[in-house]
């Protein structure tokens, strides 16, 4: 995810500033493009607080993965009203990030609520994020895991 977030700091709910290279490295990543007003939002991000709470907090060892909340919310107080009512405890691309604009084109964003899953190159394993956990569940993670080479870094 170096590729992705160079240079720049992620928040948690909390409100501490992250290091992406650290939080991220060698995991499955789900850019969430979402917003506190929209209901389709609203409905989905419960279900993904769930997915990802039993990914790391009901498997040993912790599964691989960790999400990116990217807000479409309208002012930095509405993203973290979102934050604390609703999400797990996932990052976020702080609220007045110009990039979250860049990351809208790059992963052709036109509607939310958007779950993009990324290898750590950045690259798409899916964009049908929101539609496989809600159709398969945890098996959906298997794929994603299978697709996204994470222990090349392991191999000599």
């Amino acid at each position: 995810m170096v590729d992705v977030f160079s240079g720049r700091l992620l928040v948690s709910k909390d409100g501490r500033s992250v290091d992406p290279e650290e939080a991220l490295q060698n995991k499955v990543v789900g850019l969430y493009f979402s917003a506190g007003w929209c209901s389709p939002c609203r409905d989905f991000t419960p279900v993904l607080c769930d997915f990802y709470t039993e990914l790391l907090e009901e498997t040993e060892p912790p599964a691989p993965f960790e999400v990116v909340f990217i807000s479409s919310d309208h002012s930095a107080e509405e993203m973290v009203g979102y934050m604390h009512a609703m999400h797990g405890d996932w990052l976020a691309l702080p609220f007045h990030d110009p990039y979250k604009h860049d990351l809208k084109k790059k992963y052709n964003i036109t509607a939310i609520p958007k779950l993009v899953i990324v290898k750590q190159t950045g690259e798409v394993i899916t964009d049908k994020g929101r539609k496989q956990i809600r159709e398969k569940g945890l098996s959906c993670f298997r794929n994603w895991l299978a697709g996204a080479d994470i222990f090349q870094n392991f191999s000599s």
